[in-house]
Protein backbone atom coordinates (compact mmCIF):
# COMPACT_ATOMS: atom_id res chain seq x y z
CA UNK A 1 0.00 0.00 0.00
CA UNK A 2 1.32 3.44 -0.93
CA UNK A 3 2.24 5.61 2.04
CA UNK A 4 0.03 8.70 2.35
CA UNK A 5 1.41 11.20 4.86
CA UNK A 6 1.20 14.97 4.72
CA UNK A 7 4.88 15.82 4.57
CA UNK A 8 7.28 17.49 2.17
CA UNK A 9 10.67 15.78 2.04
CA UNK A 10 11.40 12.73 4.24
CA UNK A 11 14.90 14.13 4.80
CA UNK A 12 13.52 17.25 6.50
CA UNK A 13 10.52 15.65 8.23
CA UNK A 14 11.91 15.80 11.78
CA UNK A 15 13.24 19.33 11.38
CA UNK A 16 9.92 20.63 10.07
CA UNK A 17 7.98 18.79 12.79
CA UNK A 18 10.08 20.36 15.56
CA UNK A 19 9.88 23.80 13.96
CA UNK A 20 6.10 23.50 13.86
CA UNK A 21 5.97 22.40 17.48
CA UNK A 22 8.08 25.37 18.57
CA UNK A 23 6.03 27.82 16.52
CA UNK A 24 2.71 26.65 17.96
CA UNK A 25 3.99 26.73 21.55
CA UNK A 26 6.38 29.67 21.36
CA UNK A 27 5.18 30.97 24.73
CA UNK A 28 6.68 27.88 26.41
CA UNK A 29 9.49 26.47 24.27
CA UNK A 30 11.92 27.16 21.46
CA UNK A 31 14.13 25.12 19.17
CA UNK A 32 17.91 25.35 19.30
CA UNK A 33 19.75 23.81 16.37
CA UNK A 34 17.97 20.84 14.81
CA UNK A 35 17.65 18.63 17.88
CA UNK A 36 17.08 20.56 21.12
CA UNK A 37 13.63 21.58 22.33
CA UNK A 38 14.38 24.02 25.15
CA UNK A 39 12.17 25.57 27.83
CA UNK A 40 11.91 29.35 27.65
CA UNK A 41 12.48 29.41 31.40
CA UNK A 42 15.73 27.44 31.37
CA UNK A 43 18.05 30.41 31.69
CA UNK A 44 16.31 31.44 34.93
CA UNK A 45 16.23 27.94 36.40
CA UNK A 46 18.59 28.04 39.38
CA UNK A 47 17.93 24.43 40.33
CA UNK A 48 18.41 20.87 39.12
CA UNK A 49 17.27 20.57 35.51
CA UNK A 50 15.72 17.56 33.75
CA UNK A 51 16.65 16.28 30.29
CA UNK A 52 15.29 13.40 28.23
CA UNK A 53 15.72 12.14 24.68
CA UNK A 54 13.84 10.14 22.06
CA UNK A 55 13.53 9.71 18.33
CA UNK A 56 10.75 11.55 16.56
CA UNK A 57 7.69 9.64 15.37
CA UNK A 58 6.34 9.30 18.94
CA UNK A 59 4.75 12.73 19.24
CA UNK A 60 4.08 14.45 21.53
CA UNK A 61 6.97 12.70 23.31
CA UNK A 62 9.43 14.08 24.24
CA UNK A 63 9.47 17.63 22.88
CA UNK A 64 5.86 18.17 23.90
CA UNK A 65 6.75 17.82 27.58
CA UNK A 66 9.25 20.66 27.84
CA UNK A 67 8.24 23.51 30.10
CA UNK A 68 7.51 24.45 33.70
CA UNK A 69 7.56 21.51 36.10
CA UNK A 70 8.64 18.80 33.68
CA UNK A 71 11.50 18.74 31.13
CA UNK A 72 13.95 21.59 30.61
CA UNK A 73 15.46 20.13 27.42
CA UNK A 74 14.33 17.35 25.09
CA UNK A 75 16.97 15.96 22.73
CA UNK A 76 15.27 14.70 19.58
CA UNK A 77 16.45 12.19 16.99
CA UNK A 78 15.19 11.40 13.52
CA UNK A 79 12.16 9.17 13.00
CA UNK A 80 12.39 6.11 15.25
CA UNK A 81 16.10 6.83 15.76
CA UNK A 82 18.05 7.96 18.80
CA UNK A 83 19.67 11.40 18.73
CA UNK A 84 23.40 11.46 18.07
CA UNK A 85 25.84 11.46 21.01
CA UNK A 86 26.90 14.96 19.90
CA UNK A 87 23.31 16.22 20.25
CA UNK A 88 23.08 14.56 23.66
CA UNK A 89 26.27 16.28 24.82
CA UNK A 90 24.93 19.61 23.58
CA UNK A 91 21.64 19.06 25.39
CA UNK A 92 23.27 18.17 28.71
CA UNK A 93 25.64 21.13 28.55
CA UNK A 94 22.77 23.45 27.66
CA UNK A 95 20.71 22.23 30.60
CA UNK A 96 23.34 22.68 33.34
CA UNK A 97 22.44 25.65 35.57
CA UNK A 98 24.93 25.02 38.34
CA UNK A 99 22.85 22.50 40.33
CA UNK A 100 23.23 19.40 38.16
CA UNK A 101 21.18 17.61 35.49
CA UNK A 102 18.93 14.56 35.75
CA UNK A 103 19.04 12.59 32.49
CA UNK A 104 16.02 10.31 31.84
CA UNK A 105 16.63 7.73 29.09
CA UNK A 106 14.29 5.03 27.79
CA UNK A 107 15.94 1.62 27.50
CA UNK A 108 16.37 1.16 23.77
CA UNK A 109 19.68 0.20 22.20
CA UNK A 110 20.26 3.41 20.25
CA UNK A 111 19.29 5.68 23.13
CA UNK A 112 21.41 3.73 25.59
CA UNK A 113 24.42 3.87 23.27
CA UNK A 114 24.15 7.59 22.57
CA UNK A 115 23.47 8.41 26.23
CA UNK A 116 26.41 6.29 27.42
CA UNK A 117 28.74 8.08 25.03
CA UNK A 118 27.37 11.42 26.19
CA UNK A 119 27.86 10.46 29.84
CA UNK A 120 31.47 9.51 29.10
CA UNK A 121 32.00 12.92 27.53
CA UNK A 122 30.42 14.63 30.54
CA UNK A 123 33.03 13.09 32.84
CA UNK A 124 35.53 15.35 31.12
CA UNK A 125 33.34 18.39 31.83
CA UNK A 126 33.98 19.38 35.47
CA UNK A 127 31.24 22.01 35.42
CA UNK A 128 28.48 19.64 34.24
CA UNK A 129 27.12 17.18 36.83
CA UNK A 130 24.75 14.53 35.44
CA UNK A 131 22.86 11.63 36.98
CA UNK A 132 21.09 9.19 34.64
CA UNK A 133 17.94 7.17 35.26
CA UNK A 134 17.14 4.45 32.72
CA UNK A 135 13.46 3.61 32.14
CA UNK A 136 12.83 -0.12 31.63
CA UNK A 137 9.27 -0.95 32.65
CA UNK A 138 7.93 -3.07 29.75
CA UNK A 139 6.98 -6.46 31.19
CA UNK A 140 6.31 -8.13 27.82
CA UNK A 141 9.57 -9.90 27.09
CA UNK A 142 11.62 -10.66 30.21
CA UNK A 143 10.93 -11.04 33.96
CA UNK A 144 11.72 -8.28 36.44
CA UNK A 145 14.92 -10.00 37.57
CA UNK A 146 16.32 -9.12 34.13
CA UNK A 147 14.94 -5.58 34.10
CA UNK A 148 18.08 -4.26 32.39
CA UNK A 149 16.78 -5.96 29.22
CA UNK A 150 13.30 -4.43 29.38
CA UNK A 151 12.18 -1.73 26.98
CA UNK A 152 11.27 1.78 28.08
CA UNK A 153 7.64 2.70 27.45
CA UNK A 154 5.21 5.46 28.43
CA UNK A 155 6.51 5.29 31.98
CA UNK A 156 9.36 7.47 30.76
CA UNK A 157 6.93 10.35 30.33
CA UNK A 158 5.51 9.90 33.81
CA UNK A 159 9.01 9.64 35.29
CA UNK A 160 9.84 13.01 33.71
CA UNK A 161 6.78 14.47 35.47
CA UNK A 162 7.94 13.14 38.84
CA UNK A 163 11.51 14.33 38.22
CA UNK A 164 10.42 17.77 37.05
CA UNK A 165 8.24 18.28 40.10
CA UNK A 166 11.01 17.24 42.49
CA UNK A 167 13.49 19.53 40.73
CA UNK A 168 11.02 22.43 40.87
CA UNK A 169 10.90 22.07 44.65
CA UNK A 170 14.61 22.86 44.76
CA UNK A 171 15.73 19.41 45.84
CA UNK A 172 19.39 18.46 45.27
CA UNK A 173 20.43 16.27 42.33
CA UNK A 174 20.97 13.08 44.34
CA UNK A 175 17.51 13.39 45.88
CA UNK A 176 15.80 14.09 42.54
CA UNK A 177 17.58 11.08 41.04
CA UNK A 178 16.64 8.82 43.97
CA UNK A 179 12.95 9.79 43.84
CA UNK A 180 12.80 9.28 40.08
CA UNK A 181 14.55 5.93 40.39
CA UNK A 182 12.12 4.81 43.09
CA UNK A 183 9.20 5.64 40.83
CA UNK A 184 10.86 3.89 37.88
CA UNK A 185 11.46 0.77 39.96
CA UNK A 186 7.78 0.58 40.91
CA UNK A 187 6.06 0.87 37.54
CA UNK A 188 5.06 -1.61 34.86
CA UNK A 189 3.67 -1.31 31.33
CA UNK A 190 2.21 -3.74 28.82
CA UNK A 191 1.13 -2.74 25.30
CA UNK A 192 -1.31 -4.29 22.85
CA UNK A 193 -1.69 -3.57 19.14
CA UNK A 194 -4.21 -4.52 16.49
CA UNK A 195 -2.24 -2.81 13.71
CA UNK A 196 1.46 -2.06 13.60
CA UNK A 197 3.14 1.26 12.95
CA UNK A 198 4.69 2.10 9.61
CA UNK A 199 8.04 3.81 9.39
CA UNK A 200 7.35 7.46 8.49
CA UNK A 201 10.28 7.60 6.07
CA UNK A 202 9.62 4.36 4.17
CA UNK A 203 5.95 3.58 4.69
CA UNK A 204 6.83 -0.03 5.49
CA UNK A 205 4.74 -1.85 8.07
CA UNK A 206 7.06 -2.92 10.90
CA UNK A 207 5.10 -5.93 12.22
CA UNK A 208 2.27 -7.76 10.45
CA UNK A 209 -0.86 -8.37 12.52
CA UNK A 210 -3.77 -10.15 10.85
CA UNK A 211 -7.22 -8.58 10.92
CA UNK A 212 -8.56 -11.11 13.44
CA UNK A 213 -5.53 -10.89 15.77
CA UNK A 214 -3.99 -8.64 18.39
CA UNK A 215 -0.43 -8.65 19.67
CA UNK A 216 0.06 -8.28 23.44
CA UNK A 217 3.63 -7.12 24.04
CA UNK A 218 4.08 -4.63 21.19
CA UNK A 219 6.96 -2.15 21.48
CA UNK A 220 6.93 1.59 20.88
CA UNK A 221 8.52 1.31 17.42
CA UNK A 222 6.01 -1.24 16.17
CA UNK A 223 8.36 -4.09 17.02
CA UNK A 224 6.88 -7.30 18.37
CA UNK A 225 8.12 -9.53 21.15
CA UNK A 226 4.89 -10.62 22.77
CA UNK A 227 2.12 -13.11 22.05
CA UNK A 228 -0.62 -13.13 19.42
CA UNK A 229 -4.21 -13.58 20.60
CA UNK A 230 -7.53 -13.63 18.76
CA UNK A 231 -8.92 -10.09 18.81
CA UNK A 232 -10.91 -9.57 22.03
CA UNK A 233 -13.18 -6.89 23.47
CA UNK A 234 -12.01 -4.28 25.98
CA UNK A 235 -13.04 -6.22 29.07
CA UNK A 236 -11.33 -9.44 28.02
CA UNK A 237 -8.20 -7.66 26.79
CA UNK A 238 -7.78 -5.95 30.16
CA UNK A 239 -8.40 -9.35 31.76
CA UNK A 240 -5.30 -10.68 29.98
CA UNK A 241 -3.07 -7.67 30.65
CA UNK A 242 -3.87 -6.49 34.17
CA UNK A 243 -3.06 -9.71 36.06
CA UNK A 244 0.40 -9.72 34.49
CA UNK A 245 1.02 -6.11 35.52
CA UNK A 246 -0.11 -6.68 39.10
CA UNK A 247 1.92 -9.86 39.42
CA UNK A 248 5.03 -8.19 38.07
CA UNK A 249 4.95 -5.50 40.78
CA UNK A 250 3.50 -7.73 43.47
CA UNK A 251 0.59 -5.33 44.05
CA UNK A 252 -1.63 -6.46 46.92
CA UNK A 253 -5.18 -5.53 47.97
CA UNK A 254 -5.25 -2.20 49.80
CA UNK A 255 -2.29 -0.71 47.93
CA UNK A 256 -2.43 2.64 46.11
CA UNK A 257 -1.49 2.78 42.44
CA UNK A 258 -1.47 5.01 39.42
CA UNK A 259 -3.40 3.76 36.39
CA UNK A 260 -2.89 5.15 32.89
CA UNK A 261 -3.94 4.24 29.36
CA UNK A 262 -1.74 5.67 26.61
CA UNK A 263 -3.03 5.53 23.04
CA UNK A 264 -0.57 4.34 20.39
CA UNK A 265 -1.71 6.74 17.68
CA UNK A 266 -4.68 5.28 15.82
CA UNK A 267 -7.05 4.10 18.54
CA UNK A 268 -9.77 6.56 19.44
CA UNK A 269 -10.10 8.39 22.74
CA UNK A 270 -13.50 6.70 23.07
CA UNK A 271 -11.78 3.30 23.09
CA UNK A 272 -9.18 4.46 25.62
CA UNK A 273 -11.88 5.55 28.07
CA UNK A 274 -13.60 2.17 27.70
CA UNK A 275 -10.28 0.45 28.42
CA UNK A 276 -9.68 2.63 31.48
CA UNK A 277 -13.16 1.86 32.79
CA UNK A 278 -12.53 -1.87 32.44
CA UNK A 279 -9.13 -1.62 34.12
CA UNK A 280 -10.49 0.48 37.01
CA UNK A 281 -13.31 -2.02 37.57
CA UNK A 282 -10.83 -4.90 37.62
CA UNK A 283 -8.71 -3.12 40.23
CA UNK A 284 -11.71 -2.19 42.38
CA UNK A 285 -12.78 -5.84 42.43
CA UNK A 286 -9.29 -6.74 43.70
CA UNK A 287 -9.42 -4.06 46.41
CA UNK A 288 -6.64 -1.97 44.84
CA UNK A 289 -6.97 1.82 45.07
CA UNK A 290 -6.45 4.05 42.02
CA UNK A 291 -5.12 7.33 43.45
CA UNK A 292 -3.66 8.79 40.23
CA UNK A 293 -4.89 8.39 36.68
CA UNK A 294 -4.39 9.45 33.08
CA UNK A 295 -5.93 8.70 29.68
CA UNK A 296 -4.64 10.14 26.42
CA UNK A 297 -1.88 10.03 23.83
CA UNK A 298 1.56 10.77 25.23
CA UNK A 299 3.96 8.31 23.59
CA UNK A 300 2.60 7.23 20.22
CA UNK A 301 3.89 5.10 17.35
CA UNK A 302 2.63 6.81 14.21
CA UNK A 303 -0.63 5.10 13.14
CA UNK A 304 -0.22 2.03 15.34
CA UNK A 305 -3.61 0.93 16.67
CA UNK A 306 -3.65 -0.12 20.30
CA UNK A 307 -2.62 1.18 23.70
CA UNK A 308 -0.19 0.89 26.58
CA UNK A 309 -1.62 -0.11 29.96
CA UNK A 310 0.48 1.36 32.77
CA UNK A 311 0.46 1.00 36.54
CA UNK A 312 2.77 2.31 39.27
CA UNK A 313 2.89 1.82 43.03
CA UNK A 314 2.32 5.22 44.66
CA UNK A 315 3.18 6.64 48.08
CA UNK A 316 2.28 10.03 49.52
CA UNK A 317 5.44 11.71 48.24
CA UNK A 318 5.05 10.40 44.68
CA UNK A 319 1.38 11.38 44.66
CA UNK A 320 2.27 14.92 45.75
CA UNK A 321 4.82 15.17 42.94
CA UNK A 322 2.37 13.76 40.39
CA UNK A 323 -0.22 16.38 41.37
CA UNK A 324 2.28 19.27 41.44
CA UNK A 325 1.67 22.01 38.86
CA UNK A 326 3.32 21.90 35.45
CA UNK A 327 2.78 23.68 32.17
CA UNK A 328 4.08 22.10 28.96
CA UNK A 329 2.58 21.93 25.47
CA UNK A 330 1.03 18.49 25.97
CA UNK A 331 0.90 17.89 29.71
CA UNK A 332 -0.49 20.39 32.20
CA UNK A 333 -1.31 20.44 35.89
CA UNK A 334 -2.60 23.90 36.81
Amino acid sequence: MKMKKFMNDPKTLTKECLEGLAQVHSELIHLEGNALVVSNGLDHAHRVTVVSQLGSGHEPAMGGFVGQGMLDVAIMGDAFAAPSPFACVDGLKRAERGQGVLYVVLNHSGDVLSSNLAMNAMRREPDVHVRKVVIQEDIAVVPRVYAQDRRGMVGGVFACKIAGAAASQGRPLEEVAAITQRFADNMATLAVATRSATHPLTGREITVIDDDEMLVGMGIHGEGGGRYYPFLNAHDTVGIMMPRLLEDLGIMPGENIMLAVDGSGASTIMELFVIFRAAAAYLAEKGINVVAKYVGELLTSQEQAGFQLFIARMDDELLELWNAPCNTPYFKRL
